[in-house]
């Protein structure tokens, strides 16, 4: 039996028990970050502190970590939005032979396992002669952030009425001042959460950045290292809730940015 105005109870059910599999692991490593035990996951926890936060603000390494990682994926998302918006722009509607491709080379990098594109990176770093480091990091981060910047600004392009930016060159608005005030706040919502996402990629970012770092260690990178340190479980368990957590707002703000923007001012078919 199942409601007229609903899905059957059974796929209602398999839905809530597939969402229940994906995010039980973080479940359980929000409980185990607040646990008194100290060396391993016992079950039923032992008790509710506190403690490990302020352990893991202490510690200078995860401090380090951190700010390096807020730092590569501030510049890698900020790298992405220029570059995507301005792919965006000169692609949504231009016609000519071979503008698939050259969308599909901007989808690539996101496509591709990133081992491989781990390594084509560092290939392309040793032809040029680059160091690996922040540098090497960010731009790594850019080609696959660029895509989620790319795609939500273009989508957006193509429900921006043209008869806009005519009717602005008609009133005598130069270049800038189109963009300015007729397709930057059209396109803003879509570009704030392009950006978001790309943040929140560049953030949580290991594989790519395991062939581009060098020594470097970002916050994923320091996570992978403690995987060999069960003595420090209860400080790896709170810092990966904060990288669930601090990848998890930039998504969900993208998503509430985006979720009634389907019509916007001026918006043409």
């Amino acid at each position: 039996m199942h409601s007229d105005a609903g899905s059957p109870w059974w796929l209602r059910a398999a839905a809530w028990m597939g969402l229940a599999f994906m995010h039980l692991p973080i479940a359980v490593i929000a409980m185990y970050a607040f646990n008194t035990e100290s060396s391993s996951f016992s079950f039923p926890l032992q008790g509710f502190t506190l403690e490990w936060f302020g352990k893991t603000y202490a510690r200078q390494d995860v401090r380090d970590a951190v700010w390096l990682s807020l730092k590569i994926a501030a510049q890698a998302t900020l790298l992405a939005m220029l570059l995507g918006t301005m792919a965006s722009a000169a692609l949504y509607k231009a016609q000519f032979f071979g503008k698939e491709t050259v969308t599909l080379l901007f989808i690539l990098p996101i496509a591709l396992p990133g081992i491989v594109t781990g390594i084509a990176l560092l290939s392309a770093y040793k032809l040029a002669g680059l160091e690996s480091g922040i540098l090497t990091i960010v731009t790594g981060h850019a080609t696959f952030c660029i895509v989620v910047v790319y795609n939500n600004v273009i989508a957006r392009f193509r429900r921006t009425s043209p008869s806009m930016l005519e009717a602005s060159m008609d009133l005598g608005a130069d270049g800038f001042q189109t963009f300015r005030y007729v397709i930057l706040p059209n396109i803003a919502t879509a570009l704030l959460a392009g950006g978001m996402l790309a943040f929140a990629l560049s953030f949580d970012e290991i594989i790519v950045t395991t062939f581009t770092a060098g020594s470097e260690r970002t916050l994923p990178i320091w996570l992978l290292n403690q995987l060999s340190k069960p003595r420090d479980t209860p400080i790896t368990n709170v810092v990966a809730l904060m990288v669930m957590l601090m990848t998890a707002l930039p998504i969900l703000g993208a998503y509430y940015l985006t979720r009634d923007t389907d019509s916007v001012a001026g918006s043409g078919k």
